[in-house]
């Protein structure tokens, strides 16, 4: 058996498509992880599967459909991606993260494996391998996996999913699944199976058609079968009234930031609703939604300053992500210094107008701990091209330190533009963790 070390160092060792810039052509084959599969006995058929795809918000959406299934009393597998601060975190078992031992054991079985391949696999699809035996290995209820990148060439496309999610469709990662939103959308529907329910979030009239006609038993669409009505800021959240086809549930209490994760509540709720064909009662509903948090997303880690972390990391999460923080404390700061990092293939105007930076006292420029990583210098370049003061740093620490520093305690600092930075960002703030 491997121990940890050995199992971080046999994965350190396989192309990494999260990490490194990679041919198109090389994620569009699921061949490796369907043979793996095969060799483990097709683990990933031994519990039915929530399936969830969409350019913002899946994560999101992953973490809610948790919540609803444990506190109906499942067992629930959940596989996510990337991870913040340990790659633990991809795989839980009712909201629990795999233990280590654990960790270094399926990672060694897949190892134990690869022999047996014509090529060796990707870091992605070792992990999902793994998490795919680990949920069968604990005997969960249901498996909650959140797509990596797009969903036909996906390597968690190997499960069928009695219920397919699709939260929304726009311009990103456009290199490998697009160019446009057609070509995103046709690679989002590619998770649909025969027989499914597809709950879908996306409401644009011109890619209706494709998921209407990806093969689903039925389709359940955001406004017609399933939505959030009433959506008002609350203490420490949202209320917000959410319905589906069986049910209505007015004044339910989300403890998250954005107008949006109303909405991504609905859709959680619409897909539990399609997995069990009935819906849940009202108390269910809000013990489960009480119960959620959502690390990177919106996260409140500090008080004098306001401290807060958000992984928006394409324009359309940075306008809601800009327009959640407007609301919930633009009126209780007297300013906000934005500490920012993205990755290469961004354009730093675009994001950094998105995320409001001509409004900001300053901005703390880093760079995201990635290979990818865009130089702080032009994040820093782009702000002061917007009429903003700007620093730049060498690292993400670097970057907190800089920016709490600075920050009168009435103030706001803003730390986003990559999960890569709200993953490092945590790791310093609880390494030295800021007066509350």
């Amino acid at each position: 058996m491997m121990e940890l070390d050995e199992a971080l160092d046999y994965l350190a060792g396989h192309v990494n498509l999260e990490r490194d810039v990679a041919p198109r052509a090389a994620a569009r084959r699921l061949d490796r992880v369907r043979r793996l599969m095969e060799l483990m006995g097709d683990p990933q058929t031994s519990y039915p599967v929530i399936h969830i795809t969409g350019t913002n918000g899946k994560g999101s959406v992953a973490r809610m459909v948790t919540a609803l299934l444990t506190a109906r009393g499942l067992r629930v597998g959940t596989y996510t991606s990337p991870h913040l601060e340990r790659l633990n975190e991809r795989m839980a078992h009712n909201g629990e993260p795999i233990p280590d031992e654990d960790l270094a054991e399926v990672i060694g079985a897949v190892a134990d494996l690869e022999p047996l391949l014509e090529s060796a696999p990707t870091y992605f699809e070792i992990l999902t391998s793994a998490a795919f035996r680990w949920f069968a290995d604990v005997a969960v209820d249901v498996a909650v996996v959140e797509v990596g990148l797009g969903g036909r060439w996906d390597a968690t496309n190997v499960a069928d999913g009695q219920v397919a999610v699709v939260t929304n469709v726009s311009l990103d990662h456009a290199e490998t699944i697009g160019p446009g939103l057609t070509d995103i959308a046709l690679e989002k529907a590619g998770i649909v199976k025969s027989g499914s329910i597809l709950v879908l979030a996306e409401t644009n009239p011109s890619l209706r058609p494709i998921f209407e006609g990806a093969g689903a038993e039925e389709v359940w669409h955001r406004g017609t079968e399933f939505g959030c009505g009433e959506n008002r800021l609350a203490h420490e959240g949202r209320l917000v009234d959410l319905s589906t086809p069986g049910a209505a549930y007015p004044g339910v209490h989300l403890p998250v930031h954005g107008a949006y994760q109303g909405d991504n509540a609905a859709v959680a709720l619409a897909a539990v609703e399609a997995f069990f064909g009935a819906p849940l009662a009202p108390d269910v509903v809000q013990e489960a939604f009480t119960a959620v948090r959502l690390p990177g997303r919106l996260e409140v880690v500090s008080r004098h300053p306001l401290c807060v972390l958000d992984g928006a990391h394409n324009p359309a999460g940075a306008l809601a992500a800009t327009e959640a923080v407007d609301e919930a404390f633009g009126p209780v700061v007297s300013g906000r210094i934005l500490v920012i990092g993205m990755l290469q293939g961004r354009d730093p105007v675009e994001m950094l107008q998105c995320f409001g930076a001509g409004r900001a006292r300053l901005v703390v420029a880093c760079p995201p701990p990635s290979p990818r990583a865009l130089p702080a210098a032009e994040v820093a370049a782009a702000a002061r091209m917007l009429g903003t003061d700007a620093e730049e740093t060498d690292s993400v620490p670097e970057a907190i330190a800089t920016a709490l520093a600075l920050a009168a305690e009435s103030e706001l600092v803003h730390v986003t533009g990559s999960l890569y930075v709200v993953g490092a960002a945590r790791a310093a703030l609880h390494a030295a963790p800021p007066n509350w």
